[in-house]
Formats: C-alpha cells, structure tokens, sequence
C-alpha cells in the first residue's frame, strides 16, 4: 500500500496499533526477500524451538527470528559472534513497536563458495572412484587395538576413550595426535594415516573431530586427507563433527559416523554382549553334548551280553542256513558228477575189453606173427613159404614154418 493512501491520516489521531498496522502494511507490502550478512548476537534459544537473535554489523543492527520448522536446513550450529548471511522476509512486530527479519535460509558467510569449491573437488575425487562401495572395507568384529586420528585436547577424543572404556576395557586404544583445524591440520592428518598403515598400528581407525564452523572442518576436505583415508589399507570410520556436519572424507572412509561418539559405538563392541553370546554358545554346545551322550546310553543298553548275542544270532542263523544249503548243494553236485564219471569209466572198461585181443584169445582164437619182426600177419598174402612164424593162443607160443602159401 502506497503512503498517498494515508493523506487523510494527516490531520487525525491514530493510536500506536493504527500507526503500527500502517507501518507494517507499508513494510511489509514493500520489501521482497532480502539477504543480509551480519555478525550473531544475543543468540535464544526458546523452549518452543524457535530461536531469536540479532544481526549487527558496525553501525547498525535488526532483530531476527528463525522458526523451528526452517532449523533443520541449516548445515551449522549458529552461535554469538559468526558472521553469517541470511534470507528473510521484513515483518513489523507490533507488540514491542519493532521490525525484524523473519529468517528462511541462512549460511556461514563465504559458506556458499567454500560448499561450490567442496562440491566441484568431491564429485572429481568421485569420477576417480575414491568413493567407489566395491572399495570399502569391513568393520573388524572384534578389534584389539582402536587408533583415533585426532586433536589429543579435543572434547571428541574424550568422548571416545570415555565410550571405548566403557564399552569394552580390553580394547586399547592410539592416540596419533594432530592438529584438527588451521593450515597444518591437513598434513598431520594426513601423515598419521600413514604412519598409522605403515607400522599396522590398529585394526581400525576413527578419524576425525568435534563441530565447528565450516572453516574449520576444511581439513578433513583436504584432497590429501582424502586421499590418504581411501588408501588406508586398515579399515577406517570418518566422525567429523555433528550429524548435521559434513567432510569430503566421509564419502573415502569405509564407515561414516554422525558424530565421534557414535564412531567408538560403531567400532568397540561391547564386552559384556561378547561374554554374554560366549556364555550362550557354551550352554549351547553343553546342552547338544548331553543330549548326544544320553542318546548314545540308550543306544548302548540295547547292546549288553544278552542282546549282542541273540543280535548276532539272528544275524548268523540265516548264514549258516544258506550255507548248510550250499554244502549239501555242492555235495550232490559232486556226487552226482562223481556217478556220472563213474558210469563213463564203467562204459570204457567194457568198451576196452571188447577190443582186448586177450579177451578174443579167451574165446579160442590165436594170433600170428612173423617170428622176426613181431609183425602181425592178417592175410595169408603176407606170408611166404620157409617163412618162420609165430603162433601166440592164450597160453603159451607155437613156432611154425609156411610150408605152402
């Protein structure tokens, strides 16, 4: 609404609401969002969720709001003297004759180039396939020794060794310290990495560090840092800050963890659940063990004197039997083959004495040979007269001379 509108107000009484509402419509109705960068002040937090605080800078400041439901965008923890740049509508607030900026989006000042430069080296350090799944490595189950690449003073290590302590006392764990934020953060980090592979120092390593502002989680973006994490040939777990916190290491690391806290949870297991899954398989394994053993006893009384002799009875009897029936089946084999050979022999004798010249003898018949030569004379062809021969009846020799043939 244009001020002309309000000429007729000139000359009349309004009270403070009257001038107030005028004001808001004109201020409101005639500012698009803006964006403004200050430093935070008197920064409060309200138990609704709301928080309130205002923006200065050296001559000047305006009172801001940010509601609850706009909060979980940020990517930082606002606090008391961060410069920061912030969008917003203007809004007049009546009850305290004020006007303020009603905050929408909000960023650390130089944020937005930082996240463009965090951005452009994370998706290069992506096409090299520094973050590739087929690259991460397993948590140990049960780790010996834990190694925390960190600020040896930092409230993260704290945290840590308080967990890994309660957790697991048997658990040791490295401290390699370093430098967390500032220009030599990053080669320390980065070294420790190494140091920590090259003497196998840990099973697993926790790299990382408390919140803060971006600026000071730029280390843990470092392409060395970054690097060095995707290398690590021992398992590593990135913890940078908070849940809302985010380092271009967390995509090389094996296992990112929302905060430090949560990387001692992630790699010390927790001795009593060990002790407590030992004790179960022990039961386990005693309880199968005895049901086994008094299976066996059943199994064993069936096998007394008595009964492994009437077992082996009855595995014998039909044994014996068969072989008693194969006795007596070889043996009227052989007998029988026996008669039949016999019968044969018998045959042959009888055939043999038909053709026994003694047994023609017997029946009056005599042999002649020539008395030189033995040579049996079968046709009076054969002899000649003076011939000497010799007549052989079944007793006895007669010697004869051919007279006439």
């Amino acid at each position: 609404m244009e001020l002309k509108n309000y000429i007729d107000f000139a000359n009349k009484i309004l009270s403070v609401s009257e001038l107030t509402n005028i004001i808001k419509e004109l201020l409101e109705g005639s500012f698009p969002p803006v964006t403004i960068e200050g430093e935070i002040s008197n920064y409060r937090p309200s138990s609704s969720g709301h928080v309130y605080f205002t923006l200065k800078d050296e001559s000047a400041c305006i009172s801001a709001v940010m509601f609850k439901g706009r909060q979980r965008y940020l990517s930082f923890q606002p606090k008391d003297g961060m410069t920061v740049r912030a969008k917003g509508n203007l809004s007049v607030y009546p009850q305290r004759g004020g006007y303020q900026i009603i905050i929408e989006s909000m960023e650390e000042s130089g944020a937005g180039d930082i996240l463009k430069m965090l951005e452009e080296r994370k998706q290069r350090l992506a096409k090299e396939g520094l973050f590739d799944s087929a690259n991460k490595k397993a948590l140990p189950r049960f780790p010996k020794t834990i190694g925390v690449v960190t600020s040896p003073t930092g409230a993260a290590l704290r945290d840590i060794l308080q967990i890994t302590r309660r957790r697991n006392p048997l658990v040791n764990v490295i401290v390699l310290p370093c430098a967390v934020q500032g220009e030599d953060a990053a080669p320390q980090i980065e070294q420790q990495i190494k140091t920590a592979n090259l003497h196998k120092m840990a099973d697993v390593l926790i790299i990382g560090r408390g919140g803060g502002s971006l600026e000071d989680l730029l280390p843990f973006s470092d392409e060395r840092v970054v690097r060095a994490v995707a290398a690590s040939e021992i398992p590593t777990v990135s913890a940078v800050g908070h849940e809302i916190d985010w380092a271009i290491s967390d995509f090389a690391a094996d296992v990112r963890a929302p905060t430090p806290s949560a990387a001692a949870e992630l790699c010390t297991p927790v001795l009593d659940d060990i002790l407590g899954t030992l004790d179960r398989i022990k039961k386990d394994l005693s309880d199968s063990i005895k049901a086994k053993h008094e299976r066996m006893k059943m199994l064993i009384r069936n096998f007394s004197a008595e009964n492994l002799e009437m077992r082996f009875r009855t595995i014998e009897q039909p044994v014996l039997l068969r072989f008693d029936d194969l006795k007596d089946a070889l043996l009227t084999n052989m007998n029988d083959k026996c008669e039949a050979f016999k019968r044969r022999i018998e045959t042959a004798v009888l055939q043999l004495e038909a053709a026994n010249p003694h047994s023609i003898l017997d029946r009056g018949y005599s042999m002649v040979c020539d008395k030189e030569t033995g040579r049996i004379i079968r046709s009076s062809q054969e002899v000649k007269a003076g011939q000497i021969l010799e007549i052989i009846p079944k007793e006895g020799k007669i010697s004869a001379i051919v007279t006439e043939q």
